[in-house]
């Protein structure tokens, strides 16, 4: 499978407007793992989970074939991040003790990936990909739920149901790929014994701006935008505008899915 870069051309937005990954993940990639010498991130972007994983592990690094996504990276004195396809990352032999992939493995050549995993992995290392489809947005002045039995309490009715229209609105313009998001990476299996995870979400408290920045970064929205013109996506800005005042932050979450193995 040869590299479709989606991002390049969205790399500022991608690290100005993509959100960080919580606490509760680092921890649990790293509990998760014997020894903390070497986490290779695969597909890293901008490095929103590499430099969290710097704090926890000696060595860190953060591959991705897109040049454009690694200039806009940011820096950490435990992170080294090189050009390179997950497919080929160019590590050493048996070196990793987390071979971890955040919202990058539905891009992979998979077997060609797993593969190297097998080659670049300690074993019994941990290893882990993992990924968010679309957020929902929390009520105004509410932290938002904190699981699935509480969410339809907590979500602003108001908002919520403009960004999931306009989500629906794209489907002809996202990449076949994305089936993989939307089935919680369920096709995306290790050949490794499985490891359980936890339900962890990660959580952004956004002005409308940002998010509009955020959906802006969507492959989908590039490609709409670059096909039919900018009119849909001004108008769900427009719609967001009349039911979000400016500067008012909402929590914004996004549910994590998370497919761990141990090699």
């Amino acid at each position: 499978m040869s590299f479709r870069d989606h991002f390049s051309g969205v790399a500022e937005g991608y690290a100005r407007y993509r959100p960080h990954y919580p606490r509760a993940l680092v921890e649990l990639l790293a509990e998760g793992c014997p020894r903390h010498e070497l986490a290779w991130e695969a597909g890293c972007g901008n490095g929103q989970l590499s430099v969290a994983l710097g704090d926890r592990f000696a060595r860190v690094i953060a591959t991705d074939p897109a040049r454009a996504q690694l200039e806009h990276a940011e820096p950490h004195p435990h992170v080294e991040y090189r050009c390179a396809p997950a497919e080929h990352g160019g590590l050493p032999d048996a070196c990793a003790d987390l071979a971890v992939a955040a919202q990058a493995a539905h891009w992979f050549d998979w077997p060609a990936y797993v593969a190297e995993v097998e080659r670049v992995a300690r074993p019994g290392a941990l290893c882990a990909i993992l990924a968010y489809g679309n957020c929902w947005i929390a009520r105004p002045g509410s932290a938002g739920a904190r699981s699935n039995a509480e969410r339809g309490g907590s979500i602003d009715g108001a908002a919520d149901p403009i960004v999931r229209s306009y989500y629906d609105d794209l489907g002809p313009y996202w990449p076949p790929e994305r089936r993989h998001i939307e089935n919680g990476y369920r096709e995306l299996a290790w050949p490794w014994p499985a490891v359980a995870a936890p339900d962890i979400d990660m959580v952004a408290h956004w002005t409308r701006a940002e998010l509009v920045g955020y959906l802006a970064t969507w492959s989908a929205t590039q490609k709409h935008i670059a096909a039919l013109g900018g009119a849909r996506f001004d108008d769900v800005c427009a719609e967001l505008a009349r039911v979000w005042p400016d500067g008012e932050r909402r929590a914004v979450r996004w549910p994590l899915a998370i497919r761990l193995a141990r090699r």
